[in-house]
């Protein structure tokens, strides 16, 4: 397994921006594709992102789309997000999460994410 840790969060107002970053340890990184997902208060936890093994392909959730990039550096061995144009319903503990299959295709279900983070709180008020 690799082991992630989530950095970047905080109070933003509605229509700022933060940028989140996830800092992996163990495994190679490039072996992983990355995700984020993201859980409110009382909500199941949703997908938000995620990426590519090599970064070439990205995957976002609807609620998300446009105005949220993913990305990452394999050198770094961070994935990153991105959050522009922040509501207040995107209140949430952010999780980082490494994908279990190589194979992975942009399956949005958390089950196919064996690795996570402790998670990164953001707030974003109104």
């Amino acid at each position: 397994q690799v082991q992630l840790v989530e950095s970047g969060g905080g109070l933003v107002q509605a229509g700022g921006s933060r940028r989140l970053s996830c800092a992996a340890s163990g495994r190679t990184f490039s072996n992983y594709a990355m995700g984020w997902f993201r859980q409110a208060p009382g909500k199941e936890r949703e997908f938000v992102a995620a990426v590519s093994r090599g970064g070439g392909r990205t995957y976002y959730a609807d609620s998300v789309k446009g105005r949220f990039t993913i990305s990452r550096d394999n050198a770094k061995y961070t994935v990153y997000l991105q959050m522009n144009s922040l509501k207040p319903e995107d209140t949430a503990v952010y999780y980082c999460a490494a994908a279990d299959s190589i194979y992975y295709s942009g399956s949005y279900d958390k089950g196919d994410f064996g690795s996570w983070g402790r998670g990164t709180q953001v707030t974003v008020s109104s």
